[in-house]
């Protein structure tokens, strides 16, 4: 590990600042590691080693750009289990979690975008013009702690094999992760300045990078707050911005359709990660003569299902959130939905002891004008939410400024239909999962632009029309 050290102009270099950031682990509150808090100084520098490295990076053919990305995936394949151990010891995600989506999902992501690119046209014509797809330029990466190595990938895979240069600004939190990235496209050999890392905090280094004269893209994800912020930075400028922000994502369950299989679905969604994913089904959405049986079926699947403890136990399913100031957050959060009389049916705690522990908490008679209904909480925390009628449960459903992701679990047709009128970037109908070569992102104030396949490499590319006489 590259202790306080940051990655420019393809070396590992010293900050040209003094101050540095400590790296908790948030299930012993133990340090575990150091990162420097990078300069201004340092992200001019990075910037213009990003811009230099430009013309001949873009130039290059797609083969060669993808024959480096191949020597990353095999970088990140190679050490799987030390990115793990790594995501396990800063993050506090579960062991099962971290190995099963944390460590392989980049890799998945990765493939798709190089097997959809070699069958992307960089030029089209259209009669008399031709059509050319080229890079912005330098992007600048600014990613959120809560995926530490697949939120980096899914931002810096599409731009390089775009054609662009990235500069990173990995999170506080979780650093350590990033490094490990870094140090494996340093092993790949990547053309001096086409990837640059400067660690620091989001507030002032991905601010300042953000702003920076020379950035041409900036891509962000995070919270919708600060994705506001990216706004007023990249409009100085008039740069490129892709923003994947928050969410408050609905289950709908519709009377005839599987009720254990919308609770499994919505209750995985607050466990695993300990509900830190933009995309957590965070509202359930159930008819009113079904409140009861839900009831059941979340408290005998909480009781089955959640094991909290040390997040190396491979029997954890739920660990601690990623920081004190995260704790507060969602125990602050479990305390509005009190105050405004919602009942908790189970959880709603601090854990005493060594770590940022808060019990998995459900709440029930939830109004969708709650604070709790309303706001990402970014934590263990659903809502179960009744309505009366199908138009109330879609009107329920898109009554909140996020539209991310969602899920409907009924009779397959009636799911489809339900399914089409919610207003969000991804749908889920009954079991069906995810894959790398859709489109990941979200409407409303969730942001714009797309991730996975060959969507988030359409973000990283402008278009010029070339007229012939």
């Amino acid at each position: 590990m590259k202790k306080n050290q940051i990655y420019i102009q393809g070396e590992w270099i010293s900050s040209t600042g003094t101050e540095s950031s400590k790296v908790i682990n948030p299930a012993t509150e133990e340090v575990i590691g150091e990162v420097a808090l990078g300069t201004k100084e340092d992200v001019d520098k990075a910037v213009q080693a990003a811009k230099t490295a430009f013309p001949k990076w873009s130039s290059l053919p797609v083969e060669e750009r993808i024959e480096y990305m191949e020597k990353i995936y095999n970088g990140i394949e190679k050490n799987q289990q030390r990115i793990a151990d790594q995501i396990i010891e800063e993050l506090g995600s579960s062991r099962t979690f971290v190995e099963e989506v944390h460590a392989p999902q980049p890799l998945k992501e990765i493939r798709s975008a190089i097997e959809e690119i070699k069958n992307f046209n960089f030029v089209e014509e259209k009669k008399n013009a031709s059509i050319y797809y080229e890079g912005y330029g330098v992007v600048a990466c600014i990613t959120p702690w809560n995926f530490p190595i697949n939120q980096i990938q899914r931002k810096i895979t599409p731009a390089l094999l775009a054609g662009n240069t990235v500069v990173v600004q990995p999170p506080t939190n979780t650093p350590l992760t990033a490094l490990i990235y870094a140090e494996i496209i340093d092993e790949a050999g990547l053309p001096d300045g086409v990837f640059n890392l400067v660690t620091g905090k989001g507030g002032e280094t991905g601010d300042y990078l953000a702003g920076h004269k020379d950035v041409d893209s900036v891509s962000f994800t995070g919270s919708t707050a600060v994705g506001e912020k990216m706004f007023e930075k990249a409009g100085k400028g008039i740069k490129h911005l892709v923003l994947e922000l928050g969410g408050k994502s609905p289950l709908l369950y519709l009377k005839g359709g599987d009720l254990k299989l919308a609770v499994k679905r919505s209750m995985d969604t607050v466990l695993n990660n300990q509900g830190q994913t933009c995309s957590a089904l965070t509202r359930l959405l159930v008819p009113e003569e079904e409140l009861e049986n839900t009831k059941k079926e979340a408290l005998e699947y909480y009781k089955e299902k959640v094991v909290i403890g040390d997040p190396t136990d491979p029997n954890t399913v739920v660990g601690p959130l990623v920081s004190e100031k995260q704790q507060e957050r969602v125990l602050d959060y479990i305390q509005s939905g009190v105050e405004e009389g919602a009942e908790i049916l189970i959880g709603g705690n601090k854990i005493d002891g060594k770590g940022f522990y808060v019990e998995p908490t459900i709440f029930v008679n939830v109004k969708n004008d709650m604070k709790i209904a309303q706001e990402e909480i970014f934590g263990p925390v659903l809502c179960i939410i009744t309505y009366s009628s199908l138009e109330e449960a879609i009107e329920i459903a898109n009554d909140v400024s996020y539209g991310l992701s969602g899920a409907v679990v009924g009779p397959e047709e009636d799911a489809k239909k339900a399914a089409l009128k919610i207003n969000t970037g991804n749908i889920f109908i009954n079991d069906a999962e995810g894959n790398p070569y859709a489109p990941f992102g979200g409407y409303k104030q969730s942001g714009f632009g797309r991730e996975n396949g060959i969507y988030g490499i359409m973000d990283y590319l402008q278009t010029k029309a070339i007229f012939k006489g």
